[in-house]
């Protein structure tokens, strides 16, 4: 699994914090941090998190051959 965040778009809510802070963290008040490559044992928890994000900044994607977006960073 993949994991970008535009973070252009992120005005640090941290939702995706909350949700999978293993993979997400806010680093201060404004910048957020994530592990673009999590296990694929997190992926409901990441999945729940992009799901969350107010401006859908989160983009999932699968790896090993699965060209389809699970979620989408839609501007």
């Amino acid at each position: 699994m993949r994991v970008v965040v535009d973070l252009s778009r992120c005005q640090g809510y941290a939702q995706c914090a909350f949700l999978a802070p293993d993979v997400f963290r806010m680093h201060g008040e404004e910048a957020l941090m994530y592990n673009p490559n999590p296990d694929d044992a997190q992926r409901e928890q990441v999945l729940r998190a992009a799901a969350a994000c107010p401006l859908q900044a989160i983009l999932v994607d699968r790896l090993e051959g699965r060209d389809s977006p699970v979620g989408t960073a839609q501007s």
